[in-house]
């Protein structure tokens, strides 16, 4: 086994834990007494005009008496050192007054449902959970985390729990390689757009479920892909002593766009850069939405903006996005992020089916954008995972970017000064910045 001082990092071990999910389950009760909440807790139900907490008619209940749970994921905040865990459970519904089970819903069988918790392991740079009591199915992965002295057990048994300490780790290995961001922001920014303008052409589009359906399966707190969602209510119990420190919060872009939050909702940039109207008539059409697209009596032409109107560097790249989308331009826009995500097989797909106004099967072409969108997520999520959580994640817990990033920090005059497309808020004023290559870091700490 490796010697104890030359030890991994908390960083590596959460690796270790994601690609390695499959193999490990978590003792769920003990988990629990060693977790530090950061927020409220929240109740099954709502409050009455008393006060009083209202329980739903159904609850949960668990199909086993397992004090162990699968993990389904770790989930890595874009812009901050904070990783949750997110277990999963098998569960059935009971209605509450007399514990009858609920076996069908909406015509489906509903007596294999998954219930998900999530836990935060690191928050904002501090470790939340000091270890975690595990049991593990795999040889393999036992030995990888023997290896790295994350486990101290000399023999490998799949019968017994394994104690991981997180407290004793550094976060961060000072020494490791951080891939360069170069063409990063721009494909984030490309799926972006795109997803958003899928999100809001899809919005309450749920193919092979009839409103009846839907409307069934909302009474029993279940939504369309079967997540379990009852309502919830503060408890109003405090969350504890918050420990004074420094935080901070990551921003990766551009010299032309700052970061991510300077796009619009895609409906918002729809309303502001584009008119609707009829085909027929030409009349226009109040408050367009992006679920109108693909109706074949409608049609899209862009606004006419006033002479002291700017067009943002923003503007310009949603709008290229958006009239492709649109059918307004044939620029290849939409086909080439396909292009990243599904190969020329889904670019052809969609490249059949672009012309939107017209169309008079929306259903193949909602068929089509579904597939399209898990794929930008993943891709997206894959990006992600392999070039900007591990940077953030270091950011995040030293405040200062790698040694092999020899960038020096600049502040937000001489940034705006050097690249005057960028848009500064008064709270980014506040921020440090980083040109690395083509690429722009911005750090904002705060105190807590």
């Amino acid at each position: 086994m490796l010697a104890q001082k030359q030890k991994f990092s908390v960083w590596e071990l959460i690796k270790i834990l994601e690609e390695n999910r499959n193999s490990i389950i978590i003792n769920l009760k003990k988990l629990q007494q060693n977790y530090q909440r950061q927020s409220t807790k929240r109740l099954w139900g709502y409050r009455d005009e008393n006060h009083n907490i209202i329980v739903p008619w159904l609850r949960t209940e668990n199909i086993d008496n397992s004090e162990y749970a699968a993990i389904e994921s770790l989930r890595f905040n874009h812009n901050s050192a904070t990783v949750n865990i997110l277990l999963s459970r098998k569960i059935r519904l009971v209605r509450t007054e007399d514990k009858t089970p609920v076996l069908e819903v909406a015509g489906f069988l509903v007596n294999n449902l998954s219930q998900f918790n999530n836990y935060t392991l690191i928050s904002e740079g501090k470790i939340n959970v000091k270890s975690l009591a595990v049991k593990i199915s795999s040889e393999k992965v036992f030995h990888l985390l023997q290896w790295q002295g994350f486990i101290e057990a000399e023999k490998f048994d799949f019968r017994r729990e394994y104690i991981i300490r997180l407290d004793n780790l550094p976060l961060v290995n000072a020494n490791a390689y951080y891939p360069t961001l170069d063409g990063v922001f721009e494909k984030l920014a490309a799926i972006k757009v795109l997803s958003s303008i899928i999100s809001a052409f899809l919005k309450d589009s749920y193919p092979g479920l009839v409103p009846e359906q839907l409307q069934e399966l909302k009474k029993h707190y279940l939504s369309p892909k079967f997540y379990v969602n009852f309502p919830t209510t503060k408890a109003y119990d405090s969350v504890g002593v918050v420990e004074p420190r420094t935080s901070y919060k990551i921003n990766i872009g551009n010299k032309e766009i700052l970061h991510l939050g300077k796009f619009y909702s895609a409906n918002k940039f729809l309303n502001k850069m584009y008119l609707i109207y009829e085909r027929k008539t030409g009349k226009i059409l109040p408050n367009p939405t992006l679920k109108l697209a693909g109706d074949e009596k409608i049609a899209w032409r862009q606004r006419l903006l006033s002479s002291s109107r700017k067009i943002t560097k923003v503007d310009a790249f949603m709008k290229r996005i958006f009239n492709d989308f649109l059918g307004l331009e044939n620029n290849g826009a939409v086909s080439e992020i396909f292009t990243w995500v599904g190969g020329d097989r889904l670019a052809q797909r969609w490249q059949q089916q672009r012309h939107l106004q017209g169309t008079s099967n929306k259903e193949e072409l909602i068929a089509t954008i579904l597939v399209a969108n898990a794929k930008l997520k993943e891709f997206a999520e894959k990006i992600y995972r392999e070039r900007v959580y591990p940077l953030v994640f270091y950011i995040g817990c030293t405040g200062f970017l790698p040694e092999q990033m020899n960038a020096k920090a600049i502040t937000a005059e001489e940034l705006a000064a050097t690249y005057p497309d960028l848009q500064l808020s008064k709270h980014e004023h506040k921020g440090r910045f980083f040109v690395v290559g083509d690429s722009i870091i911005s750090i904002y700490s705060k105190n807590r």
